[in-house]
């Protein structure tokens, strides 16, 4: 029997997310082997290098590729939100597995949430998306670049650096680390990143890998990949046109004609003062086209025009001041 070899990342959650997929196949019988692939991300981040740029995009997922391109393994895994929207050729994402809990949460000092900080607290996060959409609460919270495993980011928690950080709560799930959140985050707040919480499985193109396809759709999560195909058809089309941070969110829920999907979004301008949000819901089997157009609807809104320093998109996230923020009386608020 073939032994599949399973690319996966060195980190505890990487790790973690990987030997769920391969007792997965176990369970049907298979033999799989873990192989551990260091990524240009993994180094930076082993080094504290601040992720800024647009080109991080992908940064953690082009190592599992290019092991994958040289046959050095049959199949890898990632967190969905790494992914690129844009295909990569020779490669398929074959199984998206069905979704953990895909919000956001705060782990902060004294079992404090979000609104309990006080005016000035030092808030740790690396992604402008977040960075946004808590600005836009008002709470006059000072905003930090972080980097680091999920042990590192709560450890400068409990050292009295940061006040709190934010993370995605799917993580902390499949690690066990669930008692470290002292806030879950409601959508109607903070939206999360596109695919958030789903894993996706990649594998070959081609005749030579059919075998291997054949096993990993076995894996695939029919409603979970149409919610994430949305959220990411929503990324995709406004990347196209805006800079702007962005969050979505995708669930199956029960229509008058049976499941549907509804899908919310929100983009930013880097400060939070502005935004643009709105949903839609269509067919499951249109997943695509919802996304699509629900994003073709928020740039004729604005959302292109969203930024507040157009030179550096990615200085928000590194160099964010903590002075509050007045509730945003230009926001486009519309059906969402």
């Amino acid at each position: 029997m073939r032994t599949l070899r399973l690319g996966t990342r060195r980190s505890q959650l990487a790790v973690t997310q990987s030997t769920l997929v391969a007792e997965m196949l176990r369970a049907q019988g298979h033999i799989v082997e873990l192989v551990e692939i260091v990524s240009d991300g993994d180094r930076t981040q082993a080094s504290n290098t601040p992720l800024t740029s647009a080109n991080s995009t992908g940064v953690f997922v082009s190592a599992l590729r290019d092991a994958l391109h040289a046959k050095e393994i049959d199949l890898a895994v990632h967190s969905l939100k790494d992914l690129p929207t844009y295909p990569e050729e020779g490669i398929e994402l074959v199984a998206i597995l069905p979704r953990e809990d895909p919000r956001d949460v705060i782990v902060a000092r004294d079992g404090l949430t979000l609104g309990e900080l006080p005016p000035g607290s030092r808030v740790g996060t690396g992604s402008p998306r977040r960075v946004a959409q808590i600005k836009a609460l008002g709470l006059g919270l000072e905003l930090a670049g972080i980097r680091g495993n999920v042990d590192t980011r709560i450890s400068k928690v409990r050292s009295g650096e940061f006040d709190a950080v934010v993370l995605a709560r799917a993580g902390l799930a499949r690690i066990d680390r669930l008692d470290e959140v002292t806030e879950v985050l409601d959508p109607i707040q903070v939206l999360p990143a596109p695919g958030q919480g789903a894993l996706a499985v990649e594998c070959r193109e081609g005749d030579a890998d059919a075998d291997v396809r054949k096993i990993l759709t076995s894996l695939d999560d029919a409603s979970t990949r149409a919610a994430v195909e949305a959220e990411r058809a929503v990324l995709a089309t406004l990347e196209g046109g805006c800079a702007a941070p962005i969050g979505t969110l995708a669930d199956v829920v029960e229509g008058e004609e049976g499941p549907e999907l509804w899908v919310r979004a929100v983009a930013l301008s880097l400060d939070g003062s502005l935004s643009v949000r709105l949903s839609a819901s269509g067919p499951i089997d249109d997943a695509v086209g919802v996304g699509r157009r629900l994003a073709e609807e928020m740039l004729a809104e604005g959302a292109a025009d969203l930024t507040d320093d157009p030179a550096d998109p990615g200085q928000a996230v590194m160099d964010t001041g903590g002075s509050p923020q007045a509730a945003p009386e230009q926001d486009k608020v519309h059906n969402a």
